[in-house]
């Protein structure tokens, strides 16, 4: 089974989340950016190294939200999600085509990988406690 790391970020009581890219497994599909655990990496180490990669952002890690196991046709995955703080850095898409800042409410309007499914049903239906001084370090 592969561990995966999920980053729950919110800013203004908005979440965000980023699409894929068309080459990717899961094409097209709305995530928490995160990524796969290496060997010798903590889940907390892989979200930190994986949204830099990934984002150009630097971020502090917060408390585990809850995981999912989720069986695709290549394999299993767990994934891990976690509260994460944007402390800083500029915004770049090298994974993802686009992102987007949405509300509780609009979350099930997107296509999300349906690992990140379980997440989403909790957020909308309010059973996912979010950290309420989350947006204490956002810097643009």
């Amino acid at each position: 089974m592969q561990k995966v790391t999920a980053a729950i970020i919110t800013r203004n009581n908005k979440i965000f989340i980023a699409r894929r890219k068309a080459t990717d497994y899961l094409a097209h599909k709305w995530e928490f950016p995160g990524g796969k655990i290496k060997d010798g990496e903590t889940p907390q180490e892989c979200l930190k190294r994986e949204l830099q990669e990934e984002l150009n952002i630097q971020v502090s890690i917060g408390r585990c939200l809850g995981e999912c196991i989720y069986r695709y046709a290549h394999g299993t995955i767990q994934l891990i999600a976690y509260q994460a703080f944007w402390e800083k850095g500029n915004l770049r898409l090298v994974a993802h085509t686009e992102y987007c800042w949405a509300s509780a409410d609009q979350l099930a309007g997107f296509d999300f990988s349906p690992a990140d499914q379980k997440f989403v049903r909790q957020i909308v239906k309010g059973h996912m406690r979010l950290d309420p001084n989350i947006d204490r370090t956002y810097q643009k």
